[in-house]
């Protein structure tokens, strides 16, 4: 068994999955998607399932890793404004160097701040993280741990 990849459902795929390509560093896995079909209708429960993206390798990982699969269907379902204890499916995080540099960088790029940056000590360690939504109100947790001094 393997984990292969997490999606998201976007507005605008292109602009999503560049977000997370200059923010993340994320790598475009080609072909881009444009799939359509009863095979598809039948497989996702969508009547008329028709749908356009493009999976990018997450970092961290070579080649053959999970990766962030990014679509926007010909026809999108809304969804209500995005919490972080709604249930379901909460967040993606990724382990970064410096939090507050790449919550700017997730800032300039159309991200909005979500949460404060907290530092919390865990026996000789420190958690540093944040919450944060991309440009379509995804959340992103950010987080690096660092030794207590």
């Amino acid at each position: 068994m393997k984990y292969v990849h997490t999606n998201i459902v976007a507005r605008n795929w292109r602009l999503l999955s560049g977000f997370y390509i200059n923010v993340f560093l994320c790598i475009p896995i080609t072909p881009e998607r444009n799939l359509k079909g009863e095979w598809l209708e039948r497989g996702t429960g969508v009547k008329n399932a028709s749908l356009q993206g493009i999976h990018l390798l997450l970092p961290g990982y070579n080649i053959d890793g999970p990766t962030l699969e990014i679509f926007q269907y010909q026809e999108n379902e809304n969804k209500p404004y995005t919490v972080a204890n709604r249930e379901g499916f909460g967040h993606i995080a990724f382990s970064v160097e410096n939090v507050e540099a790449v919550l700017e960088k997730m800032i300039s790029c159309g991200g909005t701040r979500f949460g404060d940056v907290v530092r919390k000590e865990f026996g000789d360690k420190v958690l540093i993280f944040t919450y944060a939504k991309d440009p379509e109100g995804n959340i992103v947790e950010l987080q690096t741990w660092e030794a207590k001094n």
